[in-house]
């Protein structure tokens, strides 16, 4: 998922997409935990994701923060 899109997003897409992103998460250790995982390399894509999607998140918060100082 590219940055550019995350940034147009509103604050709660921002936390559903993190919900989804979390779930998926589980899921994927789920299946590691049972031998079942397809894709191992699939773990560290969504792990990079939910870094990415925090990482808005606070910028967000932060200019916020900036607009009322």
């Amino acid at each position: 998922m590219v940055v550019d899109v995350l940034r147009k997003k509103t604050e709660s897409e921002l936390g559903e997409e993190l919900k989804n992103l979390k779930q998926e998460q589980m899921n994927l250790r789920f299946q590691k935990a049972y031998d079942q995982l397809a894709s191992p390399v699939r773990i560290r894509t969504v792990r990079r994701q939910i870094a990415r999607v925090k990482t808005v998140m606070n910028e967000k918060n932060s200019e916020v923060r900036d607009v009322k100082a």
